[in-house]
């Protein structure tokens, strides 16, 4: 039994393109096992391509070989390229800042640029649009396979040269936490922070306190209000906010069974800021 291929895209599933890459799999070794993680990164979004990867890729198995193709450089001089995980997972992508997050929370062991003289759907040279179906999807087939081992994909290539995205650290300054709107938690509009759990215990934040949250973009105030850190939605009345923690364990802010993202009019990315404070009920 082969292992898992796993597929990213911001290709949608309204045309064919993911058919295609999956046909193109299939045309490598017809027992592969394929699964989708997303087609629904918004178009050119490289900062939500690498999210969903650390999202979901400690979940699967060694050796299951992700492709991820979210690739405005498409047909320029960006390096493709194949990495091995520190946890020996396979991630096939655009060098163009897809990894940061896999190299930032997991780290990778190595790094070869695919050699397309080599590694290329046959009979595609004409064609430098679509390389999520020629050289991707190709690829990570061949590794998933087994008719290539990850040595054959191409040259090493320095550790150094993985393009990373800007990232503001979560931290703590005196009594109050500064972290970053990573992602949207999307179908229910709950916003996911990269401040962690562990964070708010190291302040003796607890279940029940009250936390003032403030969420800019860049140095504009975009929302300012108290709400309480529950375990759980139902620890809020419907339409209130609340800080939980989310399922990688780290902060997420939401309004029960409504979305905070669409009300507030907040999205995530670097420039998305989010600081949190104990209040202080014990004040007269």
């Amino acid at each position: 039994m082969t292992n898992a291929l796993v597929l990213q895209s911001d290709f949608g599933v309204s045309d064919g393109a993911v058919n295609a890459m999956k046909g193109v799999a299939y045309s490598v070794e017809n027992t592969i096992s394929i699964f989708d993680l997303t087609h629904d990164i918004p178009v050119f979004n490289v900062w939500e391509a690498s999210y969903r990867l650390i999202q979901t890729v400690n979940y699967w198995p060694k050796e299951t070989v992700f492709v991820s193709v979210v690739d405005p450089g498409v047909g320029t001089d960006r390096e493709s390229v194949v990495v091995k995980t520190l946890s020996d997972q396979y991630i096939v992508t655009p060098n163009n800042g897809t990894l940061t997050h896999i190299a930032k929370e997991i780290g990778i062991k190595e790094i070869r640029e695919i050699d397309e003289e080599v590694n290329r759907l046959p009979h595609s040279g004409a064609s430098h649009t679509f390389h999520g179906r020629d050289i991707y999807a190709y690829t990570g087939a061949r590794l998933v396979a087994g008719v290539i081992e990850f040595k054959q994909v191409g040259p090493n290539l320095p550790i150094s040269s993985i393009k990373m995205l800007p990232i503001i650290q979560a931290g703590v300054q005196d009594d109050t936490l500064i972290g970053m709107v990573d992602i949207l938690d999307i179908r229910f509009g709950n916003l996911w922070t990269n401040l962690s759990r562990k964070d708010l215990e190291g302040m003796d934040i607890r279940y029940g306190d009250m936390l003032s949250i403030v969420i800019k973009r860049e140095n504009k105030v975009v929302y300012e209000g108290t709400m309480l850190y529950g375990r759980s939605f139902a620890d809020s009345n419907v339409g209130h906010p609340l800080v939980y923690v989310n399922s990688l364990d780290n902060l997420g802010v939401a309004l029960n069974q409504e979305s905070f993202a669409n009300k507030y009019r907040i999205e995530s990315g670097v420039d998305w800021k989010i600081i949190i404070k104990k209040v202080n009920t014990n004040m007269k």
